[in-house]
């Protein structure tokens, strides 16, 4: 009897997802066991395994076509099985499918007889894939993270003509979320580099072709294509050849992009050197590469090289030119300038995430103000244990977890027709990196002790600044810390780190006056500001939170009972 397969919840947060490769076809075996399919969710590209034995009879989502959970996916059952019961409006789909699967068996066949006519008619039609010589691997830009839609090449381990060996670096890449080494699957020579170190590109882009030395694939980066793009490659632009001193033609076909950002990887013409247009700043990537990193502006500059064109040492002797006077006027000796900053992978992620958090979750702020005088003196005694060093911020992240596990509302996520109140507790601890926030997760925290927090607290804040925290250090928070109280700030707020709920800022311990039964005296306290999701926490529910962390932090014995 048939059996009817349904996009499948791959996630706790997925709504839909996306074919993103069939690894069987209609007609083939199915085992129990066997992937049937690579599906796309909201956090990861994952394996869909099957759980039945059989014939794959219809396929009811093709590759790179999108779809809500639950909705038909596959049908296995026995070879010749009539599955129309199960199909309704699609029957004439299904038996389309099969037609279409006779029909490709028939193809194949036909192709083994006549090889040299395929060849021939494939080169006839410019829109048909280039087959590749016998070795060669195209390898395009990975999806290194769940929320990866482009990568920046940042460092080549290996250049045009090494060889290559299944496993070795080929290059680090940057990510949304972190820079990641990238390996090769493949062994081989390095044939061809699409990017230069700096160059960003979206995934699935032309990265680079590993094949047997000497193989000629200056047509095959030519002519390769983005997914889902009709547009070729910049990469055509780069010698492919270990013979630098050949010419290369100029593109005639490929659209030219508004804005030129990527450099050939190998020039033997340059085309900004030669280009005749008046808009256009003649300069050599080498002295662009320096200017950039000199913040000079480079229409300032007038090019010493062959055209006008801007070589190093133009870079190297740029000084820049005092203001002039005119008789009867002032002339103000300064110069206004700027430095240009390309928007990194996650500073984009960062933009677009809390801009998202900040316009979809209605954000209210509950402050409070603790008394640290035991805190503090707690701490003094619990580092006085040989071995042991705690900080404060480990104490707020224990206190925390402690508190979230009595109050789960705040501790929960928000979807469209429900609530998901967690009884486990993984808290989010923002760390700041040069180019933005990260958020290593410490997961079951209210399970650890403060000397286990605080171990893996500097561990993953000595990783996210080196961006080497995996994914799965940076998922699944259920609640997230932001501590500035360290650069002196004493009060902020933050925008919430969605799926969460709530987000606390802690702001630095300040010695002030304070009253303690009738008289002022000198005391430490510490404000903290609880930013809410109103859809799922009420006021008098962050209060209560507030409340019972209060207990923890201003008493923080009770965390060790």
């Amino acid at each position: 009897m048939a059996e009817v397969i349904n996009m499948p919840r791959l996630s706790d947060t997925m709504e839909e997802g996306t074919v993103a490769a069939w690894l069987k076809k209609v007609g083939d075996k199915v085992e129990e066991g066997d992937i049937l399919a690579e599906i796309e969710t909201d956090k990861a590209t994952m394996e869909f395994e099957s759980f039945n034995e059989g014939t794959l009879l219809y396929i009811g989502i093709q590759e790179g076509e999108t779809a809500k959970v639950d909705t038909l996916l596959a049908i296995i059952g026995e070879e010749g099985e009539d599955i129309s019961q199960y199909l309704g409006d699609n029957a004439s789909e299904a038996k389309a499918q099969e037609d279409d699967q006779s029909s490709s068996e028939e193809k194949e066949e036909k192709q083994s007889e006549g090889a040299e006519e395929s060849k021939s008619s494939s080169e006839e039609n410019n829109n048909k894939e280039q087959a590749l010589p016998e070795g060669v691997i195209v390898v395009t830009m990975p999806r290194l993270s769940d929320t990866m839609e482009e990568g920046t090449v940042a460092t080549w381990l290996k250049k045009v003509g090494d060889k290559v060996e299944e496993g070795d670096i080929l290059a680090e890449i940057e990510t949304d979320k972190a820079t990641m080494e990238f390996e090769s699957f493949q062994s081989g020579t390095l044939l061809y580099i699409g990017l230069n170190e700096g160059d960003s590109a979206k995934v699935d882009s032309l990265l680079a072709i590993i094949g047997p030395a000497g193989t000629d694939v200056a047509g095959i980066a030519k002519n390769f294509k983005v997914a889902g793009s009709s547009s070729e490659e910049k990469a055509s632009t780069s010698s492919v050849s270990e013979d630098k001193s050949s010419k290369q033609e100029p593109k005639k076909e490929a659209p030219k992009a508004e804005t030129k950002k990527s450099k050939p990887v190998i020039q033997s013409v340059s085309e900004e050197s030669h280009s005749n247009s008046n808009d256009r700043i003649h300069v050599s990537p080498l002295a662009r590469k320096m200017a950039e990193e000199k913040g000079i502006n480079l229409s300032q500059i007038k090019g010493s090289g062959e055209n006008g064109r801007i070589v190093k040492r133009d870079i190297e002797n740029y000084t820049p030119a005092q203001a002039g006077t005119q008789v009867g006027k002032f002339v103000p000796s300064g110069q206004e300038d700027f430095d240009e900053v390309p928007n990194s992978n996650m500073r984009k992620a960062i933009a677009k995430n809390l801009a998202k958090s900040k316009f979809t979750a209605p954000h209210y702020y509950l402050n409070v103000e603790f008394d640290m005088e035991n805190a503090m003196a707690f701490r003094v005694q619990y580092n006085s244990i040989p071995d042991t060093k705690i900080s404060f911020n480990d104490m707020i992240v224990k206190a925390c977890a402690l508190a979230l596990k009595q109050h789960p509302q705040v501790n929960s996520q928000w979807f469209d027709d429900r609530m998901q109140l967690n009884n486990h507790v993984h808290i989010g601890v923002a760390v700041a990196v040069p180019d933005g926030l990260l958020v290593p997760v410490v997961k079951f925290a209210n399970e650890q002790s403060l000397p286990q927090i605080g171990a893996a607290v500097r561990e993953y804040a000595g990783k996210a600044r080196n961006k080497k925290l995996s994914l799965d250090e940076m998922e699944g928070s259920t609640f997230t810390i932001s501590n500035l109280g360290m650069f002196g700030i004493e009060s902020f707020t933050s925008i919430i780190n969605q799926p969460n709920s709530a987000i606390l800022s802690v702001g630095a311990i300040v010695a002030k006056p304070v009253v303690k039964d009738g008289q002022v005296v000198a005391g430490n306290t510490m404000k903290l500001t609880l930013a809410c999701d109103h859809r799922t926490v009420d006021g008098a529910t962050g209060s209560l939170f507030l409340q019972t962390l209060k207990g923890y932090i201003e008493n923080p014995v009770t965390m060790l009972v």
